[in-house]
């Protein structure tokens, strides 16, 4: 799943729904490659009837396939702690070894976040335009790798429902690496700027 170049992100729709569940799948043939399940933890799921889940810990699992009950086809996962100013994002292995991680920005007004390697060194940025509906992957010369663009999922969805639309594109042959940082990063712009209920 991890050599593809572009991706088309589907967030279901359910009703009082305490966890996310996302479609991972291919924009040209609508086939899924993929699902992520968010994964937040009993004590968080009680805690979203009383705060703002934008300033909960979460975690995000994403699988090859569409059974994410098969541990086997884990790929990687991302995780958020408690938030109040600035968002941290660990990207983490199957094995769940940490190989990045994002850090969102205290001021920007479309929101964006720095993107660092596992030692530390930051390697690109993600950031959003004023409205916050495209997204510029970056690298460390403001050169732009990829986007990640909010579709439109018409008007009873973008009224009823928190439920978004992204379409992940890298601009160069990805490599599993690349590809996996923009999924992740695809994934935290719904967790940390969008995610409101």
């Amino acid at each position: 799943m991890l050599n593809k170049g572009t991706y088309f992100i589907r967030e279901r729709v359910g009703f009082l729904k305490l966890a996310d569940t996302y479609d991972i799948l291919d924009p040209q043939t609508q086939q899924q490659l993929g699902i992520a399940r968010e994964k937040p933890g009993g004590l968080v799921h009680v805690l979203r009837f009383l705060v703002n889940k934008q300033l909960l810990p979460t975690k995000v699992f994403v699988y090859e396939g569409d059974n994410p009950e098969d541990e086997t086809k884990l790929l990687f996962s991302i995780q958020r702690g408690f938030t109040l100013f600035r968002s941290k994002v660990n990207i983490l292995d199957k094995d769940g070894t940490v190989v990045g991680w994002f850090q969102s920005k205290v001021f920007s007004l479309g929101g964006a976040f720095r993107v660092f390697d596992v030692t530390g060194n930051e390697v690109a940025l993600v950031k959003g335009d004023w409205k916050g509906w495209t997204f510029r992957f970056l690298d460390k010369a403001e050169k732009e790798i990829g986007t990640i663009t909010k579709k439109w999922a018409g008007i009873g969805k973008e009224l009823f429902t928190s439920a978004d639309n992204y379409i992940i594109a890298l601009n160069q042959d990805p490599g599993p690496a690349k590809a996996l940082l923009l999924l992740a990063a695809g994934l935290a712009v719904d967790t940390v700027y969008k995610e409101r209920k």
